[in-house]
């Protein structure tokens, strides 16, 4: 089994997720007691969340790039960078290290080629839905990308980081979320991407009538299948 380097604290709330979900899942495939070899790398999140906010990315890159060097050397196969919006800073990071960095949307993009969907909604944050570096990844595995309006991007995001990112579950949000949903479902949208690692505390799949795609669950259990595959 490969040792997973765990960049995380972006939020500490879906990080823990992450753990949850690459242990529950070494543990399902090998059965006993079993479990994941990682390291676990937290940042402070408000630290990084200035620097998305004042445009600082190549200082959040360098940040990054520095914990990433910091599990390689204690002794990391490869890295799993546990957000969705900070690899925009990805070539950064990469620039740092001599091991693979798993990327959060070619697993996604994987998983959705598999259901056979080729147009898709997008939530996240403000800096995911808005900026190139999250959609014309997508748009490079052949998928149609639909982003919600101006202004619902700019509650979805609130959301995030002033409730999701702090631990609290509001009815309320939950149900703009799912009208948000609605929206671009009737706009064409045949699937939904959670871009955010912490949406999916707010949203599951019975609350909407087409594909979700859960890029923190898909992520991690991907960790676990590059952990677990001989040879690579």
């Amino acid at each position: 089994m490969k040792t997973i380097g765990l960049i995380g604290g972006m939020s500490w709330e879906s990080t823990a997720e992450y753990y949850r979900i690459i242990n529950e899942e070494v543990q399902r495939r090998l059965g006993g007691l079993h479990s994941a070899k990682c390291f676990l790398y937290s940042v402070d999140f408000s630290e990084i969340e200035q620097m998305q906010a004042t445009g600082e990315w190549e200082q959040a890159g360098r940040l990054l790039g520095e914990a990433a060097h910091s599990l390689e050397k204690a002794g990391a196969d490869f890295i799993v960078i546990c957000t969705n919006t900070m690899h925009k800073v990805i070539d950064q990071i990469e620039e740092r290290i001599n091991i693979p960095i798993l990327h959060i949307l070619d697993a996604t993009a994987t998983q959705i080629e598999k259901a056979g969907i080729n147009k898709v909604g997008l939530l996240g944050t403000k800096y995911t839905m808005e900026q190139d570096f999250y959609k014309s990844r997508l748009i490079a595995n052949n998928l149609e990308v639909m982003v919600p309006e101006s202004q619902e991007r700019e509650m979805i995001n609130n959301i995030i980081f002033e409730e999701l990112c702090l631990g609290r579950i509001e009815r309320s949000s939950k149900e703009y979320y799912k009208q948000v949903i609605q929206k671009l479902v009737e706009a064409g949208a045949e699937g939904i991407i959670l871009g955010c690692t912490e949406i999916e505390l707010l949203i599951k799949p019975e609350d909407v009538e087409i594909p979700l795609f859960n890029t923190t669950e898909i992520h991690a259990k991907e960790a676990v299948n590059f952990a677990l595959k001989q040879g690579t």
